[in-house]
């Protein structure tokens, strides 16, 4: 990870950790490395609800015109839409202006390739060096070669119609709630199953600026689960805020996580000969109960470090067409280059109108462990894990457990935390092997809190 990009683009608190300086500057950079002197730089920029997200469109656009290139905006849009456009339109690049499910102070900028792709490392890299002045300054442009912002929702609407297209039944008399987290997917899921017959009842669709991802969406699944209830509805779908992940929710009140969902469609796609290389890509987090179910199944499985991009690199050096975190962040390789959540919804309802089966049925299949997992903050993530008696530790609750469950220690990217994670059969002995590496952790004088 860069100074200020990391796995998921430059993201922090809008105008304290982001700013309308930085997103000025990456539009500058952007525009400028894309164009040349006798080509205009295309680029799309779509973004979400939030209150700055106004704001950084226009910082982005004014930097990127200011560069010489033309700025197409998509106005309140999902992220995969404008991978969508990106890679469909013959754009340069596109940006995606999101901080995805954190709260609505915090913002972010994504950028994308022109293949639809999160934009390589070393194009990240150059625009770091930028911001901090380690380049010369680029040249603005002058006279005709001045850029312009145009508006272009016709390619929001396309890909409203591409994702209509994929459907291949009718979703009449199918009652679906969907939960838009006051979100980008408020502008666009509700017209797509409307389209499909469904009878379509929506929460949190209502944005105002500061309440997305507010006790809404796909983190904070109980809204969307109480809601299907009450209304006896067949299915329920849970959007983050810029609509890239998606959990569904069955006619019982089941929570269905990306795990389930992997398992659902992956089971499906082998059935009709669709599961290129017979292969899931799923990360470290995924629960072995998900992976016993593929082995039943004889459906083989990768694992990668959390994160969409490492699922979706696997994917691509490897030639699989599905794959995922327990987050929902699913990858359907066929339709998409990213995470897609209302694509994830019409995959799942297209399993589920060819079976003729409720999800609780399709779901029923899987035995999810029960799952803890604690952080710990501590004063050397490296020393932490390298600790000998840590080490010890963590070999005998893995003896403990064999087959019938694991442990996961690892430290997180962003903070100062060591994450201890157990499966197993019971939340009892989850706790019981989560608890005994702490007591280590703190007996060794690695915890500082």
């Amino acid at each position: 990870m860069g100074k200020y990009f990391g796995t998921d683009g430059f993201r922090g608190e809008a105008n304290v950790k982001l700013t309308v300086e930085h997103a000025f500057k990456v539009g500058r950079y952007l525009g400028w490395y894309f164009g040349s002197p006798h080509r205009r730089a295309r680029i799309v920029i779509g973004k979400d609800t939030r209150r700055s997200s106004y704001m950084f469109e226009y910082a982005l656009a004014a930097g990127l015109t200011a560069s010489g290139a033309d700025a197409f905006l998509l106005h309140v849009t999902t992220t995969p839409s404008v991978s969508y456009v990106v890679r469909t339109e013959d754009f340069d690049c596109g940006i995606m202006i999101s901080a995805s499910h954190n709260p609505y102070y915090d913002n972010g900028l994504k950028i994308i390739s022109g293949s639809g792709k999160k934009i390589e490392a070393e194009v990240e890299e150059k625009i770091e060096a930028y911001i901090d002045g380690e380049m010369n300054e680029i040249p603005l442009a002058t006279g005709e070669r001045i850029g312009r912002t145009v508006d272009h929702q016709a390619g929001r609407n396309r890909y409203i119609g591409h994702l209509i297209s994929l459907a291949t039944r009718s979703y009449k008399n199918t009652k679906v709630g969907l939960d838009c987290s006051n979100g980008s997917s408020s502008s666009i899921a509700k017209s797509v199953f409307d389209a499909l017959g469904a009878k379509t009842y929506v929460i949190h669709n209502e944005p105002d600026g500061t309440n997305i991802n507010r006790d809404c969406g796909s983190t904070h699944i109980e809204e969307l689960r109480k809601f299907v209830l009450d209304n006896g509805l067949d299915v329920g779908f849970a959007y983050d805020g810029d609509a890239d992940r998606c959990i569904a929710v069955d006619g019982n009140g089941r929570i269905i996580d990306g795990d389930l969902i992997l398992y659902i469609c992956g089971k499906y796609f082998k059935e009709n000969g669709q599961l290129f290389n017979n292969t899931v890509v799923t990360t470290i987090m995924s629960n072995i109960g998900l992976y016993k179910a593929f082995d039943r199944e004889g459906i083989r499985y990768e694992r990668t470090a959390v994160g969409d991009k490492y699922v979706y690199e696997n994917m691509c050096e490897n030639g699989h067409c599905l794959g995922g975190e327990q987050s929902g962040h699913i990858i359907f390789s066929k339709y998409a280059t990213t995470g897609d959540g209302i694509l994830t919804s019409i995959m799942i309802m297209e399993v589920m109108m060819d079976k003729k089966m409720s999800l609780a049925a399709l779901a029923s299949e899987v035995e999810i462990y029960p799952q803890l997992l604690k952080n710990v903050r501590v004063a050397d993530k490296a020393a932490a894990l390298a600790n000998p008696a840590v080490k010890d530790a963590i070999a005998a609750a893995e003896a403990a457990l064999g087959d019938d469950g694991r442990i996961l220690v690892r430290q997180s990217g962003t903070e100062p935390v060591i994450r201890v994670m157990a499966e197993a059969q019971t939340d009892e002995l989850c706790a019981r092997h989560v608890n005994a590496i702490i007591e280590v952790m703190k007996e060794q004088g690695l915890v500082t809190e």
